[in-house]
């Protein structure tokens, strides 16, 4: 795909496994077999670059989201595979999204964390893009445009609050337990 795309891809292996703040530029350069010139004809600093990363992340993370809610039916069934689909990313069964060390948008968030700075701004936008794919699938299992918002957003804090168990706690499960309790709501 050319080098912009290896710095990318390889920025976000180590990003993601490392952090950003505690991966150096060099370090991608390194992986990535590319002189330090490539990556500035590429991007301006840094920031640049990981805003290229969190795009990269988003794309993925959501077109694989997206295929897996939309193998199964509009509304119930597909807001119960969103906890499946997060379970065999937990359990690292989803080669395109690397190995799991959390949620690559919230600990990006965590190194970037004034709210206007751009690179929290696309993670942001990310987590809200999720949020209305959820409530687009929460508006067939629901009546109203209220209650799909009601719902969505109690499928996205169950959702996020298994990442976060699985990440910090090692809870292999969160996931599945999560499902358990959307199918109470449900």
């Amino acid at each position: 795909m050319g080098r912009r795309q290896d710095l990318i891809d390889t920025a976000l292996g180590l990003f993601y496994e490392h952090g950003i703040h505690a991966i150096g530029i060099n370090q991608v350069l390194q992986e990535a077999g590319v002189a330090k010139q490539t990556l500035y004809n590429h991007f301006d600093s840094k920031d640049s670059l990981v805003e290229a990363v969190v795009e990269r992340r988003d794309q993925l993370f959501f077109s694989w989201l997206e295929g897996r809610m939309n193998s199964r039916a509009s509304g119930q069934e597909a807001l119960l595979e969103l906890f499946d689909a997060i379970h065999d990313w937990i359990n690292n069964r989803v080669p395109t999204l690397n190995r799991f060390y959390g949620c690559f948008f919230i600990n990006t968030c965590g190194e970037y964390s004034d709210p206007a700075h751009p690179v929290h701004e696309r993670c942001a936008a990310h987590k809200m893009r999720i949020f209305q794919m959820i409530k687009s699938h929460a508006l067939s299992a629901t009546q109203s445009d209220s209650e799909a918002e009601h719902l969505a957003n109690a499928m996205v804090l169950l959702k996020e609050g298994a990442i976060v168990k699985a990440h910090v706690e090692g809870d292999l499960d969160a996931a599945i337990k999560a499902r358990a309790i959307a199918s109470r709501l449900l």
